[in-house]
């Protein structure tokens, strides 16, 4: 609930500009060093952008169902006879939570088996029956049943949605195409708050709140319907004519060869068997696995809920008192920030963000701790407190925000992509609850100010891993970035050179 909050933005649609003059077809999605000469330069006569905007709809369910609660709970408990009863209405809220993680690890199996589109289809269920139970409930089980069958849904979306975009994206804007998703996620956030105005006005509005998300659901499994599949995947179970049909459909008859020159150069059509979750933790694949957990598992102990929980009374100790404005500061340095993200994701690349992003973090957490502390600072200690709360937003939006969801479908081989990515956005899921179930009770005992240094400790030490471990993707093909972290066996690669020969 807590990271859904910081992603709210009255100014959400404003980073829609910034990113669709950078989204134009690239000509080489292939290296061309590894292309013979006859099959390069074909120019692009197709687009993703369509299709991407399909698979964002996931996105914008998942911050609106994150979001949605949070203004209809007080009434929605007084209808269902649970306003004295904060246990139940905690359960309202968490099950959610605790759906998603389920969701994130089935939807990994789910994508490998049936394939992405399908995956997506097969997601809308959860999603708008979800939607509706909550919508029609008369009494907390039927809500928390709907909430926690929405919560499998978002858990499903939020893993496929930055992989399906990241396998259809041309090369020079996979970035930029990929940080959409963050942006969606917001316009989500941003609808929920727009849906609950009415509330003042009509208590019982919180169940057409609910029931508008069947909608998007309903329009998402549609999409899908038309959207053409994976070629990676298609490539990987061996259904060639469908991979070239997906290809002339997502970047025009011209790409056909040169792609799939890279998808078979890189060992995708191998004859090795579907991976299971055993396989993950092997030694060809347990370092890039490593990473991905890594990343969110920092991602979550770099302190952005806690950023979000106390930003409210942070800004009030400035004389900010009004919530709506602090939320709407918040939410800005959150888009600008991952507006900066992604006009420089595809040239400064996505290693140099994330070290840029957890280095002002780990300077923003000191300055936050040092303002409720340091007594010659006690003057300024609001003012103070203010400006590290923005730069810490400003800094995550940067990279820490947006990249691992772009980054991990780079870097995940194209056998153990999906499995890899619900592995990794489970570890958020969990590490999300935990953080959310024991971080009062840690603030308690050692204090805000102790827990800020704390925080500011695990920024710099992220700064070390991702400069030792995190390889840099920008420009590179999936397929290159796969020969190197994650080289087919020998026999694959002999078997390929004697298919082109």
């Amino acid at each position: 609930m807590l990271i859904g909050r910081l992603r709210f933005s009255f100014w959400c649609t404003m980073g829609m500009s910034v990113l669709h003059s950078r989204l134009r077809i690239v000509q080489d999605v292939a290296d061309p060093e590894d292309i013979p000469s006859d099959k390069l330069q074909a120019k692009s006569s197709g687009s993703v952008l369509p299709y991407v905007g399909v698979a964002c709809l996931g996105a914008i369910l998942f911050g609106y169902h994150l979001g949605v609660v949070n203004g209809a709970l007080e009434y929605l408990s007084k209808d269902l006879g649970i306003a004295e009863n904060a246990v139940l209405q905690g359960w309202v809220v968490s099950t959610t939570l605790a759906g998603a993680t389920v969701g994130s690890f089935t939807g990994g199996a789910l994508a490998d088996k049936l394939g992405r589109t399908r995956t997506f289809i097969l997601d809308a269920i959860p999603l708008a029956v979800g939607a509706f139970l909550s919508a029609t409930a008369q009494d907390v089980r039927t809500m928390i049943i709907g909430r926690l069958l929405a919560g499998i849904g978002i858990g499903i979306s939020s893993a496929l949605v930055p992989l399906y975009i990241s396998e259809i994206s041309p090369t020079e804007i996979r970035g930029a195409l990929g940080t959409i998703n963050q942006l969606f996620i917001c316009i989500g956030i941003l609808a929920a708050l727009v849906a609950g105005l009415p509330l003042a006005q009509n208590p019982a509005w919180w169940r057409t709140m609910f029931g508008i998300s069947i909608v998007p659901s309903i329009l998402l499994a549609l999409g899908m319907a038309v959207s053409p599949e994976s070629p990676r995947w298609l490539f990987q179970q061996g259904k060639i004519s469908q991979a070239e049909a997906a290809i002339k459909k997502l970047y025009g008859k011209e790409k056909v060869t040169e792609v799939m020159y890279d998808l078979k150069a890189s060992g995708q059509g191998s004859n090795e068997p579907d991976a299971n979750w055993f396989d993950l933790f092997s030694k060809r694949y347990w370092k890039v696995v490593s990473v991905g957990a890594a990343l969110f598992l920092l991602q979550q102990l770099a302190g952005i809920n806690a950023v979000v929980y106390y930003s409210t009374s942070v800004f009030r100790s400035a004389g900010i008192a009004s919530d709506v404005a602090a939320s709407a500061l918040v939410g800005a340095a959150n888009v600008f920030g991952t507006m900066i993200a992604s006009s420089l994701m595809d040239k400064q690349g996505r290693k140099s963000l994330l070290i840029t992003s957890f280095s002002g973090m780990a300077a923003s957490m000191l300055l936050l701790s040092l303002s409720f502390t340091w007594k010659a600072l006690a003057p300024y200690s609001g003012t103070l407190a203010v400006v590290g709360t923005v730069l810490y937003v400003l800094s995550f939006a940067l990279g820490a925000g947006p990249v691992p969801a772009l980054l991990l479908p780079e870097i995940f081989a194209s056998r153990i992509r999906a499995k890899a990515v619900a592995l990794s956005m489970g570890m958020h899921w969990v590490s999300n609850f935990f953080i959310g179930l024991y971080f009062l009770s840690v603030v308690n005992k050692f204090g805000i100010s102790t827990v800020y240094l704390g925080f500011a400790s695990v920024c710099a030490l992220a700064v070390l891993y991702i400069a030792g471990n995190v390889v840099e993707t920008k420009g590179r093909s999936l397929e290159e970035i796969e020969r190197e972290l994650s080289p087919p066996s020998k026999a694959d690669a002999n078997a390929f050179l004697v298919s082109d020969q």
